[in-house]
């Protein structure tokens, strides 16, 4: 998920703002002064009409129509710039403020979200955000436990990442054995039958983690080993201990340890670290659109 797009919109509604506003405030009223001219030249030549026949007069109060459409019509240049300024605005404000679109591109969050599903993000539940710079004007709540969260990636605030939430500021959080627990409680896990993987043709265990007051469904192979490798050095590493039985890590301030609903086969806070408060993007809550499988659309946690 390229965050390039935020940028390119943001762009756009400056320039088309430019020319909304170059429009209203110059081209439209010179393009309306030089019609009085022709139209006041057109009537001088052809006088009032009156002593015209009715066809005539007819043929006169077209031309004049259409002499005066033709000046005032709006080149095509400001039509695709200052006409579409209204629509980028919207999409713009809407986008940044309310949800945004994204396309899931990786099994992470497999089974909660499939390859291919089309989700909404809202904007406002962690507060509301300056658009592009992603900096937090006006705080009106936080990331809970369990929520499924949409941020950008630490290493490469570039790209937009999407997890679940799973360690808040201050917890401690232990993945040993692939069960995990928070400040010292396991997290409640039980069987749930078998996942069908349509990607890879395959079924695969699958669970019910309880977190936050809700459940939700993993993936997870119980009897593989725990070890964790190809660690990187991130801000705030001495505040994790890994063993060859998993890890355990203390959340820093402002910071969220996040993890993927398919535990083993995802890129997470267990190799690449905690998510700060300022790459927060927003919460995922639906499926507005899978085009290989209607049935995925609503909502999820």
């Amino acid at each position: 998920m390229n965050l390039n797009f935020a940028l390119i919109l943001f762009l756009l509604m400056v320039a088309t703002g430019l020319a909304w506003v170059a429009e209203r405030l110059w081209f439209q009223p010179a393009r309306t002064r030089r019609a009085a001219l022709e139209l006041e030249r057109f009537d001088r030549d052809h006088g009032d009409g009156a002593s015209l026949a009715a066809e005539t007069r007819a043929a006169l109060v077209t031309e004049r129509g259409a002499l005066r459409a033709r000046i005032e019509r709006q080149p095509l240049w400001l039509e695709y710039t200052a006409g579409l300024f209204p629509v980028i605005a919207v999409v713009f404000a809407l986008r940044s403020f309310v949800a945004e679109p994204f396309k899931i591109p990786s099994g992470s969050m497999i089974p909660t979200l499939l390859v291919g599903d089309l989700i909404l993000v809202n904007k406002f539940s962690y507060g509301i955000r300056l658009p592009v710079v992603n900096r937090k004007i006006v705080d009106l709540g936080s990331p809970e436990r369990g929520d499924v969260m949409v941020f950008r990636f630490p290493k490469d605030p570039s790209f937009d990442y999407i997890k679940r939430v799973v360690g808040l500021p201050g917890d401690t959080v232990t993945y040993e054995n692939k069960r995990l627990s928070l400040n010292g409680q396991p997290v409640p896990l039980r069987e749930a039958g078998e996942f069908y993987d349509p990607e890879r043709l395959s079924y695969a265990k699958q669970y019910v983690e309880s977190m936050g007051g809700k459940e939700h469904k993993i993936l997870t192979e119980l009897d593989k080993p725990s070890f964790i490798s190809d660690v990187d050095r991130f801000p705030f590493r001495d505040n994790c201990t890994y063993t060859a039985s998993g890890l355990s890590c203390k959340v820093p301030p402002g910071h969220y340890f996040v993890m993927g609903d398919n535990r083993e086969n995802s890129l997470d806070s267990r190799y690449w670290g905690f998510v700060p408060d300022r790459n927060i993007v927003g919460k995922a809550f639906f499926v507005w659109m899978n085009f290989g499988d209607l049935n995925r659309i609503g909502r999820f946690h």
